[in-house]
């Protein structure tokens, strides 16, 4: 493990995998399940490059370093984060495969390029910005809620950023499924895979993960449910192979 400085409040916490280590604070948005579903979930790029939208502190970029040899890209916009995931890279010695870039997705192209990506990964904001009284944590708030990007923000930068052919993967809430597939197929991203995410079996999914191709032809696959806990209330074992690096992706059976 490099040696990084670290900021009041910071942590240096395992991975869980591949010896990975991440810097975290309870004074922003911690990375979760959905993440790590996601990185696993997507489709990789063994050559070329690869791109995180809403990167946080830079966990996706981590987790998928350990599936490609590419060269992945990591974009947010806000600074504290942005710093954090730069300094997430280096503690893991992923300097030279891993690039971060602090700025708005919006506009992230200018600086990128159109279609220079094989495979744009997205873990946005869930919630339409409320009405009244927000969460104090600026951090937590743009975490949370469409601050600085609205969902066809977000699919519009992918489809900007992804090249003909290449993949855009996404994890969000199953309500928005529809504005998703739609905003998709708008931007010409034709979804081809979707899984739901379920806390346990009889329940309502919590989750969708959905991949779409660039200029792709219409046909779509629904993968078997995901399933979080078992009747016992442990993390299934799909999950645990998964998050333990003992299975490189959802579908690698």
């Amino acid at each position: 493990m490099n040696q990084v400085p670290l900021q009041p409040s910071e942590r240096i916490d395992d991975l869980l995998t591949h010896n990975l280590k991440i810097i975290q604070s309870d004074q922003v948005f911690s990375f979760s399940l959905d993440a790590v579903l996601l990185a696993r979930f997507c489709s990789v790029s063994h050559r070329g490059a690869m791109i995180d939208l809403c990167t946080g502190n830079g966990v996706i970029p981590l987790l998928l370093s350990t599936r490609s040899r590419a060269e992945i890209w990591g974009v947010e916009i806000q600074e504290r984060l942005a710093d954090m995931a730069a300094r997430n890279m280096r503690i893991n010695g992923l300097e030279q495969k891993l690039h971060m870039l602090q700025g708005d997705l919006k506009t992230i192209h200018q600086n990128l390029g159109h279609g220079k990506f094989d495979v744009v990964t997205v873990n946005p904001p869930y919630l339409p910005v409320p009405n009244g009284e927000q969460n104090v944590n600026e951090h937590i708030a743009a975490a949370r809620h469409e601050v600085h990007c609205t969902l066809e923000d977000v699919i519009a930068a992918s489809a900007r950023l992804v090249k003909a052919g290449g993949k855009v993967a996404m994890v969000h809430r199953p309500s928005r499924l529809v504005d998703i597939c739609c905003l998709m197929r708008q931007y010409r991203i034709e979804p081809k895979r979707i899984r739901y995410v379920h806390p346990r079996a009889g329940e309502e999914a919590m989750m969708v993960l959905i991949e779409g191709m660039k200029d792709g032809k219409p046909e779509i696959r629904t993968l078997p449910p995901f399933i979080v806990y078992d009747q016992d209330g442990q993390y299934c074992k799909e999950l645990q192979e998964v998050y333990y690096g003992g299975r490189a992706s959802l579908e690698d059976l």
